[in-house]
């Protein structure tokens, strides 16, 4: 059985995990109307990624006898200036989600609820992952520059996200 506390901060946590779905489809959305469709496709498999993290809380919760609630989803962020500008952001909301699943494990912890520090586990490692791919597209971004020959190689490689 769930503590009230640790049921409400995984509430908490499905709403930024579905948060995070729909900015990542923002920014897909971006990335097409600026004629990236390889960038886009990465955004896109992040969009379902993340759907993925907030339904494997929500089925978390239910399995410990906790009761899911939504909670209200803001507008995203639809203007990224640049394809380096976008993947800034896309590491800082990465970092902002491995802070709060590193609160959520703090709270397992006290709650001494150690179902849930195994099941957080697997996001701590995931994050690590979400992360170092995050930095690695921004820092190729950065060497490769934001025009040309380059941008289209990337955005062709980026296109194969998914494909193997």
């Amino acid at each position: 059985m769930l503590s009230k506390k640790l049921e409400k901060a995984l509430n908490e946590q499905i709403n930024h995990e579905f948060a995070s779905s729909y900015l990542y489809l923002s920014m897909a959305a971006y990335a097409e109307s600026e004629n990236l469709p390889g960038f886009a496709n990465w955004l896109k498999l992040q969009t379902r990624e993340e759907m993925g993290h907030a339904m494997k809380f929500y089925k978390f919760v239910n399995e410990r006898g906790g009761r899911v609630e939504l909670l209200a989803i803001g507008q995203p962020d639809s203007d990224f200036r640049s394809p380096v500008a976008l993947f800034e952001q896309v590491l800082g909301h990465e970092r902002k989600i491995t802070s709060l699943i590193n609160s959520l494990y703090e709270i397992a912890l006290e709650e001494k609820d150690y179902a849930a520090q195994v099941m957080l586990h697997w996001f701590i490692e995931e994050q690590v992952e979400e992360e170092a791919a995050a930095s690695e597209i921004l820092e190729t971004l950065r060497m490769a520059g934001e025009k040309g020959h380059a941008l289209i190689m990337m955005d062709r490689q980026l296109a194969r996200r998914g494909q193997g």
